[in-house]
This record gives C-alpha cells, sequence and structure tokens, in this order.
C-alpha cells in the first residue's frame, strides 16, 4: 500500500481508541440480513476498524493485491449480482462512519476483473459512500470473456452501472439522510467507464473524474498489438534495448524540452514536439557506437512514433506522444506481443486461443473495428444529455502516459467539440480536459503527476491540490477548476515536495515566463 498523508492516519489513529462495540458497528453487523434487492446476494456485512491491514483472501492472486491498508472506520459489504442468466459481478461498497453525505463508484484497469480495494480505501477515507466492482469477471486474463457474451457486456458498461444502481439503493438504505451527490473516479480502463456511463447513462453522476481514459477501446487494443510487428523479437535488427530508447528519449527531450522555455527533462506540450531522429543515426565511420542506432532502428523509433492508420488510410489511432519511451520501452516494445491486446484477439475478435499477436496486420484491426461488441468504443461524441442534465466532467491524460496516448483524449475533445458544435469556452462550463505534463499512465512520470486521483498520487484534499475534491467543488458550489496543481514527489506522497506546477486545461498550454526557476509554479503561464 502506498503511504498515504500523515492527516487520515491521524484519524484513523483516533478511530483506534474507540469502544469494540458501538451504534455504527451494529447497524454494520445487522445491516447484511435486512438488504433485500432483487438478483443481490449478500456474502458478508463486516466492521473493519480504521487502522486495519484487511486481508483480501479471496482476492484472485492476478490482481496482484492480498491485503489493503483501511485508514478509516467502515462497514464492509459484499454482494455477488446477477446481471443475467449467465453472468454476474462480484460488487463491494464501503460505508464510512465519518460519512459526508456524497456516493461513489470506482472503475477497473486493463482488461481486468480486479476490484481496485485502493481506491475504494482513498474515497472511503474522503467520506464517500463507496462502491467497487469485478467488471463482470476474475482475475486479469481476458480468457473469461471466450464465447461468453454476457461477460463481454458486463465488462463493456453493465458492471459499473449495475453497481451504481445497486450502490445507491444500499446507500440510502444505510444511511438515513441518504445522498445528495453522486461522483465517479476511475483511470485507464476506469477513465473509459466514466466516459460510457457519460455516453449511456447520463443521469448515474452529477461530476466524473475520468483519466487516461481507454476510449476508442477496439483502436486501442490494435494499436497496442501494432508494435510488436513494428519492432520484432529481440534478435530482430529492427528491435531496440530498454537501453536504446532510453537514447532515443534523450534525443527527443534535448530537441523538445526547452519549447515551453524551460529545461526541466518535462516536455509541457506533445504536440510542439517533432523530433528529427536521422540525427541518431549512427555514423559509419566513427569508433563508438554506443549513443547512436542503426537505420532499422532510427526506422523503428519514427514508426513506433507516427500515427496508426486503417486499410483504408483513416486513422485508427493518434501516435504515441513523445517523451514516453523509457517507460513504455519494457511494455509497449518489449518484443513479444502485447498481452491484453493478444487476449483481445483471441478471446473476443476471433474465439480461438491459439491466435497469436506475431500474425497481427491492419486488416485484424478493420475486423475488430466491425465487430465492436456493445458499442465498447465508447466513442460517442454528442454528451448532450449529461449536459442537460447539470452533469460535471474533468477528464486529465498524462503526456508521458506509456500506455495509452495522450494524444487520443485530445483527439476526442476535438470530436466531442465538433460534434456538439461548441468551442472549448462552452464546453468549458461541462466538460474541462487537463493534460498532466511529467505524468505517466495514471501516476508516476517526472514531473508533479501527484493530482490526488488516488492514493499514490495524495497531495492533501485542497481542491486546487486534488482532481477528487475539485470535481466536488464545481458541482456543490459551482466553481470549476481554472488549472490542477500537481505536485513533484521525491519519492511518493509524504515525501519530500521538490515542486508545484499548475497543469493548464486544454486547448491551453504551459509556458515558463519567468522570473526564477521553473519549481517555481508562479514562472509559468497557460496561453
Amino acid at each position: 500500500m502506498t503511504r498515504l498523508h500523515v492527516l487520515p492516519l491521524l484519524a484513523a489513529m483516533g478511530s483506534l481508541a474507540l469502544a469494540s462495540q458501538d451504534a455504527f458497528q451494529s447497524k454494520c453487523v445487522e445491516f447484511g440480513a435486512q438488504i433485500d434487492i432483487p438478483n443481490v446476494k449478500v456474502n458478508f456485512a463486516e466492521f473493519v476498524q480504521g487502522g486495519t491491514n484487511l486481508s483480501l483472501a479471496d482476492n484472485p492472486p492476478s490482481c496482484g493485491r492480498s491485503n489493503q491498508a483501511v485508514p478509516v472506520d467502515l462497514c464492509r459489504v459484499a454482494m455477488a449480482v446477477s446481471t443475467s442468466n449467465s453472468s454476474e459481478i462480484t460488487l463491494e461498497a464501503w460505508f464510512p462512519r465519518e460519512y459526508k453525505g456524497r456516493f461513489l463508484s470506482t472503475g477497473n484497469g486493463g482488461i481486468s476483473g480486479c476490484i481496485q480495494y485502493y481506491d475504494l480505501a482513498y474515497t472511503a477515507q474522503l467520506g464517500f459512500a463507496t462502491v467497487g466492482a469485478n467488471n463482470g469477471h476474475n482475475g486479469t486474463s481476458g480468457k473469461p470473456f471466450y464465447r461468453q457474451p454476457e461477460v463481454i457486456e458486463d465488462y463493456a458498461y453493465r458492471s459499473v452501472h449495475t453497481g451504481v444502481v445497486i450502490g445507491k439503493e444500499l446507500t440510502k438504505q444505510f444511511y438515513e439522510e441518504g445522498f445528495d451527490k453522486s461522483y465517479y473516479l476511475g483511470c485507464s480502463t476506469g477513465g473509459r467507464q466514466g466516459w460510457k456511463s457519460v455516453q449511456k447513462y447520463p443521469n448515474d453522476f452529477d461530476g466524473v473524474v475520468a483519466g487516461a481514459p481507454a476510449i476508442g477501446l477496439v483502436n486501442l487494443f490494435s494499436w497496442s498489438a501494432h508494435f510488436y510487428p513494428i519492432t520484432g523479437s529481440p534478435t530482430s535488427d529492427t528491435f531496440l534495448s530498454p537501453a536504446e530508447w532510453k537514447i532515443v528519449h534523450e534525443e527527443i527531450i534535448r530537441q523538445c524540452d526547452a519549447i515551453d522555455g524551460a529545461e526541466d527533462g518535462i516536455i509541457e506540450d506533445t504536440d510542439l514536439c517533432h523530433p528529427v531522429l536521422e540525427t541518431l543515426t549512427c555514423d559509419p565511420s566513427a569508433s563508438s557506437k554506443t549513443s547512436c542506432l542503426t537505420s532499422a532502428q532510427v526506422n523503428t523509433a519514427q514508426q513506433v512514433l507516427s500515427p496508426f492508420y486503417g486499410i483504408n488510410g483513416t486513422l485508427l489511432y493518434p501516435r504515441m506522444q513523445p517523451g514516453s519511451e523509457i517507460l513504455a520501452a519494457p511494455i509497449m516494445y518489449s518484443g513479444a506481443p502485447f498481452q491484453y491486446s493478444q487476449d483481445w484477439y483471441r478471446y473476443v475478435v476471433y474465439n480461438n486461443p491459439a491466435w497469436s499477436g506475431a500474425n497481427f496486420t491492419v486488416k485484424d484491426a478493420a475486423v475488430a473495428l466491425r465487430q465492436n461488441p456493445y458499442n465498447i468504443q465508447t466513442w460517442d461524441g454528442d454528451i448532450s444529455s449529461f449536459k442537460n442534465g447539470g452533469g460535471k466532467i474533468l477528464h486529465y491524460h498524462g503526456l508521458q502516459d506509456q500506455l495509452i496516448s495522450s494524444d487520443n483524449s485530445k483527439l476526442y475533445y476535438s470530436h466531442v467539440s465538433k460534434t456538439m458544435k461548441l468551442p472549448p469556452n462552452k464546453l468549458d462550463e461541462f466538460y474541462r480536459f487537463f493534460p498532466i505534463s511529467g505524468m505517466a499512465h495514471c501516476g508516476d512520470g517526472d514531473g508533479a503527476y501527484g493530482i490526488g486521483q488516488g492514493a499514490s498520487t495524495y497531495a492533501g484534499t485542497d481542491p486546487e491540490d486534488n482532481v477528487l475534491m475539485a470535481m466536488v467543488r464545481w458541482v456543490e458550489e459551482g466553481k470549476a477548476p481554472e488549472t490542477v496543481r500537481g505536485t513533484k514527489f521525491s519519492d511518493g506522497p509524504g515525501s519530500e515536495v521538490e515542486y508545484k506546477r499548475r497543469h493548464c486545461r486544454w486547448p491551453r498550454r504551459n509556458v515558463f515566463k519567468g522570473p526564477g526557476n521553473y519549481t517555481d509554479e508562479n514562472a509559468w503561464q497557460c496561453v
């Protein structure tokens, strides 16, 4: 568990002093037997004391989490909920003692069926009645999709929506005051799930925080699959090792870092970065060739950083944004087919467990896109129903994302603008997009990535530093975020803060104006 900020833990320590049995505990233990909702089977309801390191013995091993630190007193309710005659979700609701009158749903990641317990703990700590589900299957493999369309439907949209419907009803039953507002927090697949809710169930949430969304999902799987045919295996002359990708990265930073006015190792606006990679080609007469590449390798790097087009020349997915090379190398350019993509094609597109990503071509991408089960692409541009209902959406994406190109979020923003025929100042009324420089996939990275989107990026509850609380302020007080302030930690939350930086809302970009050092947040300006 990533270190939490000291203040919530102090609250948790206070909770430990409470008597072993009290009204909240009794209510929790009795609550499970009182639940009577169609298709819901309660597995257990238990009181969890703040400060507990909760054992997750039933969590699938591939989810990689056997326990979860729980910082505050809460009531944990675990359920199985039927979604069809042949499918169900595992759903958990966490009800904190120190409840703030707000409901929230969390999301998932990748193609996984893993409840994100760290998000349940984080949002319950902030006073939300919180739910999380397993996306309709267990573990991180795509095998449960094989010849199981109902499971695919759960993954596409139904798991989150079912959890929201059940979770809201349980929240009203557990707390006498019910809830005032409903929120969503998710990143990656969770970001896509947030957008699917906006598009398909516009009344589910008052406020949605969607990070690095896996929208355009079918094309994302195809884009991820297309890297292996470019790089080849580690024995191919087109392959680059992680050390060689580091050479590419350093050259990209050399060419693009100072465009924003500051040499800080961060590219503030990747749209302005179009590196000339021929500069890396080894001089045939040079005696040392340790910091250069072959022409074949330069061509590989150029292809990796190029848009992905379909068989008829239409854009399927934008380029991988420059600056992500070191982080992407061991995952996307590893010399093996990308596992999530291979699973999607094996168990959904072709129903052939023997299909290999080594054989991928753009013809496969066309087959997958025509299929698009349950409109899982999540690319609807008309979100007027969400707008008309008063909903707000805060969309963010790291500009150093190694798994989902941040260029795709910009593409979607443009798609919404064109579809709804609205300029940015009108979209700002309900939809704001923040590119986060120096943030990798959903967190980490070389820059000020700590924007409060989870426990691992926590820098306090001030709405200026916390995207979830910024959304709460927008929904409940009408004050929309002008910028999102990120924190650069020396070693994660709780460690020394190296600097803070205000990230601009799209289509503005950050420029260093001075005076002073780039670590001074006031020396930057959104233009």
